[in-house]
């Protein structure tokens, strides 16, 4: 089926401080990939959106890569 020109994906991309790389969640989807680069997740985030919409699915048209990036402070 061809993407609706109205609709788009967000991806929430974290970068793993323990293990390194990054990982890309979706919001409002149950779609979750990884990666060690940001060139890596990018491309994994566009094989899990064709693994997850099959042909009987509306496809987003878009898909947004929200980069999050936490700071902890100590007190």
């Amino acid at each position: 089926m061809k993407p609706r020109k109205d609709t788009e994906i967000i991806f929430e991309i974290c970068a793993d401080e323990f293990d390194g790389g990054y990982a890309a969640r979706a919001l409002g989807y149950s779609i979750f990939t990884e990666g060690w680069t940001i060139k890596e997740v990018t491309k994994n985030v566009l094989e899990a959106i064709d693994c997850f919409f099959d042909e009987t699915m509306e496809r987003p048209c878009t898909v947004r890569l929200h980069f999050v990036r936490e700071e902890v402070l100590a007190l």
